[in-house]
């Protein structure tokens, strides 16, 4: 376990993971390179069944194939349900984080055990319309909560504000219990809403369209990115509790 999880001292750093739903999947290795060159810290891959949320998008052969263009660590959020039916064979596809939702998880404990049992590391991810004492108790255990920032289905929404409670309230119970968990935002994280989701208490930003659909390229977002989320490190007042 000591090897697996990270320690709550360690997680003070801004990662981005960019997220390939917004890049052209006609050129999806491009895509996946220049997340890799331009700094990213680890490849966000978003997996939809068309039931649990409006949209279908890819799965394990996809994911196989991004594993061998690039060494960035893989993240795939499974937005389906069921998801303790795909956990291997995501896990054999190379992903190295595997995130499922509380509200599709009835049995949340043990598919997050399921997930270690597969080699993986283990990620819950709660909605907007969730409350984050959802998943308090599986803080033990996950490496890592995922606090979407819009409803899941879709790149390119706007980042719903009041979801700054949730992380602020999410980081304060984490580190009062010393869990070593990674709190990670996704949804609507920009060059202006970066700094808030970090005061608030995330340390891992998700960025699809700000990344890869921005004048300036996948490099100097991701850069532009990461000096204004570190913005957000710097003590502030006005973060909401």
């Amino acid at each position: 376990m000591e090897q697996r999880r990270e320690t709550a001292s360690t997680v003070s750093s801004i990662q981005i993971a960019p997220s390939i739903l917004a890049s052209n999947f006609l050129k999806l290795g491009d895509a996946v390179g220049e997340a890799e060159r331009g700094g990213g810290d680890r490849l966000h891959i978003d997996v939809m069944d068309g039931r649990f949320v409006p949209n279908i998008t890819i799965g394990p052969p996809v994911v196989r194939a991004i594993r061998t263009a690039t060494s960035m660590p893989l993240e795939a959020h499974l937005m389906v349900v069921e998801p303790e039916r795909y956990v291997q064979a995501f896990a054999d596809a190379g992903t190295d984080v595997i995130i499922v939702h509380c509200e599709v998880s009835p049995h949340l404990y043990r598919t997050m055990q399921q997930i270690h049992d597969a080699g993986c590391r283990a990620g819950v991810a709660i909605n907007p319309a969730t409350h984050w004492i959802a998943v308090e108790e599986v803080l033990d255990i996950a490496d890592l909560i995922l606090v979407m920032t819009v409803n899941p289905g879709f790149g390119g929404q706007k980042f719903i504000s009041p979801m700054l409670r949730k992380i602020s309230a999410l980081r304060r119970t984490i580190d009062r219990r010393e869990d070593a968990a990674e709190l990670e935002v996704d949804g609507g994280v920009t060059f202006e809403t970066a700094e808030q989701v970090v005061q608030a208490g995330a340390r891992v930003l998700v960025a699809g369209t700000s990344v890869y659909q921005s004048e300036t390229g996948v490099s100097a977002s991701i850069e532009a990115l990461r000096r204004a989320a570190s913005r957000g490190l710097r003590p502030a007042a006005g973060v909401p509790h």
